[in-house]
């Protein structure tokens, strides 16, 4: 099958392509094959990308996609505070239903807003059956997604078992893959997080580890003293730790996530980013928690993007950009399949409407996106040269009966663990 993407304006984040005012896309069983001002290409599916901004889509690699039923109760929150009520308040009555309902509504927002490649960092910890009502969830979504099953998280138990079932599950699935969530050296012991490393090398997993410090700690430090850092770890947030521990993974190819809005509004601090980049090292962007935060990337580059930028200045639109597709990409272990539009890659591509009155006209389309770009802007979202949503609707998706099944599961559970859903719900950290 051929499709032809032709007539936008292509942004192709692939220094060798670059960017064309005027460009099409041709893709042939999934794969883009060739990017030119001009192709000519007969018996192929066209969609007309006139008057839209071709781009990659972007790569979230780090949200926590169950909790999305309780869009927006956090946004008040600190980090204590979210902590007790999303896992010592709700997570005790999660049902495998109630996290299948919330991954996949999840999976879809992030697919609605131009996400096509998600990690979802799974640390519900409540059974089996909960862990494969997540796996079905980001299968029944079209997107490519990775598993981060954080199968231990708050508990000292062994994950080997959970994780080799569920990678053998998982097993030659094209677009759901999986990757190991890692208990950190707080939560945990060093002979842990070294059995988790070992477990996930013979796996053929990367890894992802929640991490931060309070100018005290050096959890990196501590990591890399019992030979614990990887080029297959991603460290989510990192904020507190020394410019040496930057440094310290930037040498050992390492990956940064950051999720500016969560850790502004719950007290982490300041995002990392400017310190990451001056330490030799690509910070990548996440979402994180939909109670806390919105869960587009247009929202986040701008954060990350004038947060650093009132601090030094010295960040490009283009560096976000950079940030939210090739760089996340590279993070997950995909740099060979997405993030840019390049012949070879996958075509996890987005049309963004570049008529839109709220960033008509488009002079500067990178500066655009990441300054003015929201969701209301993806027209057009195709998955390894699968047309996903078309014309500002997801495709086949019965969006109504999926709500309604949210929302009774939110409503199921904050009666259970007693919560109120009124605007007054103050969780009481001890």
């Amino acid at each position: 099958m051929k499709i032809l993407l032709t007539g936008g304006t292509v942004v192709s984040m692939d220094p060798v392509v670059g960017d064309l005012d005027r460009g099409d896309v041709l893709i042939e069983d999934g794969v883009i094959v060739e990017v030119a001002e001009r192709i000519d290409a007969p018996d192929t599916e066209v969609i007309d990308a006139t008057d839209r901004i071709v781009m990659p889509g972007f790569v979230d690699n780090h949200r926590h996609t169950w909790q999305t039923a309780f869009r927006g109760v956090g946004a008040d929150w600190t980090f204590p505070e979210w902590a007790v009520a999303m896992h010592g308040t709700v997570k005790p009555h999660y049902r495998p239903e109630d996290v299948y309902a919330g991954t996949l509504l999840g999976r879809l927002e992030a697919l609605h807003s131009g996400v096509t490649t998600m990690l979802d960092w799974y640390h519900v910890a409540r059974g089996h059956e909960h862990e494969d009502a997540a796996v079905a969830a980001l299968r029944d979504a079209p997107g490519r997604s990775i598993f981060c099953l954080g199968a231990g998280w708050g508990t000292p138990d062994p994950v080997d078992a959970g994780i080799r079932r569920v990678r053998s599950a998982l097993a030659g699935d094209g677009l759901v893959t999986m990757a190991l969530g890692l208990r950190g050296p707080e939560d945990t012991s060093m002979d842990t997080v070294a059995r988790e490393l070992k477990l996930a090398a013979e796996l053929g997993l990367r890894t992802s580890l929640h991490i931060v410090s309070d100018g005290t700690q050096r959890p990196v430090a501590d990591l890399r003293e019992h030979g614990l850092l990887r080029d297959t770890t991603t460290f989510v947030h990192g904020n507190g730790i020394s410019d040496e521990e930057l440094r310290m993974l930037a040498d050992a190819g390492s990956s940064l996530s950051i999720s500016p809005d969560v850790e502004l509004k719950m007290g982490f601090g300041s995002p990392m980013t400017g310190r990451a980049l001056a330490a030799g090292l690509r910070p990548t962007l996440s979402i994180d928690d939909v109670p806390s935060a919105g869960g587009d990337m247009f929202s986040t580059m701008r954060t990350a993007f004038a947060v650093q930028r009132g601090l030094d200045g010295g960040l490009r639109s283009r560096d976000l950009l950079e940030f939210a597709t090739v760089d996340a990409a590279h993070s997950c272990g995909l740099a060979d399949r997405t993030g840019s539009i390049t012949p070879g890659k996958d075509a996890d591509i987005i049309l963004l409407r570049a008529g839109d009155l709220t960033v008509f006209p488009v002079t500067d389309p990178v500066a655009t996106i990441v300054s003015a770009g929201h969701p209301g802007l993806v027209d057009t979202v195709l998955v390894a040269g699968r047309v996903v949503k078309r014309d500002g609707v997801l495709v086949d998706v019965d969006l109504a009966a999926l709500r309604a099944r949210l929302v009774e599961s939110r409503n199921r559970i904050a009666a259970a663990a007693g919560v109120p859903l009124d605007g007054t719900w103050r969780p009481r950290p001890e």
